[in-house]
């Protein structure tokens, strides 16, 4: 029987996985394949993960944390070749200590959004990463999606004959959750950062990218499964409704069965982008291991914007808030 860790010598760069068996690990699992890459080891305190078999069936698999670290330190001293990457999909609120992890132990960091819940995390890692040399990167996968680059690239042209002009923009994301939502780490705003940082931090990301960084941020509703709020960037006003209850679905939208609601509007026009998100995950690791990707600074507006609406207190129907607040607070 061949000795652990030294099972898998193949080409390609070589992974590990924290966090195997939530929604969002297989698509790391399928970037980390696709990308002709091999997944060494995972580690996840569920057992369940038959996700595996059909990606890494030969992959080392932890349930305690000890026991994966005591692997990688072995790994690395008894191979010649090294663990290059972690990628990190576990619950949000331990993604700055495992991203510590990574680093400490001479690996760069794939983290899954939010990539912290405050500022100050950001902070201390980027010292971090100047004491290892080791860098982190964060999945901001909408700035990859074709439509969205688009719409940048229109918005930049319009902003260099009109430097001043401002956007009036409306984000409505309702994607339907059941009850064990609540009951999991994702329902608990100290784990999660709340709604706002679970289901809506790449599209503040995505907003700022294109329209600027924030100059106001004001809540209107906060609620364990709804938050709205009115945010000013340099170039837009932006009314947004983010919610995981199906009773706020559009009627039109139920009807055709569909538990999800995506909108965004420009001035008043649709932005159709409802297509074309399938392969993201593999397009942002394709561009970290081409040596672009996206760091620490890159995540800076987003998890600033989200921190702040944690600490704000709702106003209610009052300013210029989302059209969708009144199912709530009616």
């Amino acid at each position: 029987m061949k000795e652990e860790g030294k099972r898998m010598k193949v080409e390609g760069k070589n992974f590990a996985l924290i966090g195997a068996s939530g929604y969002i690990a297989p698509r790391h699992m399928k970037a980390i394949k696709e990308t002709g890459n091999n997944l060494v080891v995972a580690l996840d305190p569920y057992d369940g993960i038959g996700i595996m078999d059909s990606n890494f069936p030969q992959a080392d698999f932890f349930t305690e944390f000890e026991r994966f670290g005591t692997f990688i330190d072995q790994w690395h001293r008894d191979n010649n070749q090294k663990i290059e990457y972690i990628s990190i999909a576990s619950p949000n609120y331990l993604h700055s200590s495992h991203i510590r992890f990574a680093l400490l132990n001479s690996t760069h960091a794939i983290c899954e959004k939010p990539l912290v819940l405050n500022v100050k995390e950001i902070d201390e890692l980027l010292e971090i990463e100047k004491q290892t040399s080791k860098k982190v990167y964060t999945i901001l996968q909408l700035r990859l999606h074709d439509s969205i680059i688009a719409l940048k690239n229109k918005i930049a042209k319009e902003l260099e004959e009109n430097p001043s002009k401002v956007y009036d923009i409306d984000l409505t994301y309702l994607t339907s959750r059941g009850k064990w939502y609540f009951v999991s780490w994702k329902g608990d705003e100290a784990k999660s950062g709340g709604i706002a940082s679970n289901i809506g931090v790449h599209f503040f990301d995505m907003l700022s990218w294109i329209f600027g960084p924030i100059e106001e941020n004001v809540v209107h509703l906060k609620q364990p499964d709804a938050n709205a709020g009115f945010m000013k960037l340099k170039n837009a006003n932006v009314r947004w409704f983010l919610s995981v209850n199906y009773d706020y679905i559009p009627e039109d939208v139920k009807a055709t069965g569909k538990t999800t609601y995506r909108s965004i509007t420009v001035d008043g026009e649709e932005f159709e982008f409802s297509e074309g998100f399938t392969d993201l995950h593999t397009r942002s690791y394709e561009n970290i291991l081409n040596g672009g990707g996206f760091g620490l600074e890159d995540a800076r507006n987003s998890i600033n914007i989200v921190s702040q609406i944690r600490s704000l207190v709702p106003q209610g129907l009052n300013g210029n808030h989302h059209p969708f607040c009144e199912k709530v607070l009616n």
